[in-house]
């Protein structure tokens, strides 16, 4: 029978256990992000079981409110409008047109994402109707990240409104505009008339897998490694003769 003799190496012991340790952290950062998508998820499918919900001036970003079916009335305000740029929907790329709203009874305003809209090979502005009048709005309540990684040029208060923006940054709108908005956007629901475009939004689900399957990607080549590193530093003995 064959005789083994385990004779790690310091080295390469510190080096295995670092790798080992990033791996395993990498693959619950994944696992913690999917087990989040799971929780958004069940968050939409029960805003889509209820009736929505009249719009309220104490809405925050927390558990309660995040993905909420919302309804209110209100007037588009076109001047201050929004164009998202490089959003693709089929392959094809195009914007997303953000709007302020006007609420009835409040003093801020509410941005309305409309939707989609294809672009043109030429990057001209795309040509799009905004409704005037009241509507009765309906859609749910998303909450943009207030910091994004972005190179687009810097917006100022005290140049002309440029409406083709890369990301929503809430704060920096509120700063730029002369009217209150709040901290948060509603997606418009593809049931409602009110001068939506094409609208199927992203849901967390569509990524559950995608994430859990990163974490296992993880989990394995830390276990791949430390079989490696068990490989490596077994050492057969020599018989004596």
């Amino acid at each position: 029978m064959r005789k083994y003799l385990f004779k790690p190496k310091l080295f390469m012991t510190i080096a295995t256990l670092l790798v080992m340790t990033l791996c395993i952290r990498l693959g619950f950062w994944q696992y913690d992000k999917a087990q989040e998508r799971i929780v958004a998820q069940g968050q939409i499918d029960q805003g889509l079981e209820k009736p929505p919900v009249q719009l309220s001036a104490g809405i925050s970003d927390n558990s309660q409110w995040r993905y909420k079916r919302v309804t209110f009335k209100g007037t588009y305000m076109p001047e201050y409008e929004i164009l998202l740029d490089n959003r693709v929907h089929n392959t094809k790329a195009g914007y997303q047109i953000v709007t302020p709203v006007k609420v009835v009874g409040e003093e801020a305003y509410v941005m309305v994402n409309r939707g989609w809209i294809e672009g043109n090979l030429n990057r001209e502005a795309p040509v799009y109707e905004t409704p005037t009048g009241e509507y009765t709005f309906v859609g749910d309540l998303f909450f943009p990240l207030d910091k994004v990684f972005t190179l687009e040029v810097e917006h100022s208060a005290n140049v002309p409104w440029l409406s083709l923006w890369q990301h929503i940054n809430m704060p920096r709108y509120q700063s730029l505009v002369p009217f209150k908005v709040k901290p948060y956007m509603v997606r418009l629901a593809p049931s409602n008339a009110a001068g939506g475009f094409v609208r199927e939004w992203p849901v967390p689900k569509n990524r559950i897998t995608l994430h859990l399957g990163y974490a296992y990607q993880w989990f394995g080549f830390a276990f791949t490694f430390f079989v490696i590193y068990i490989v490596l530093n077994l050492k057969q003995l020599k018989k004596r003769k």
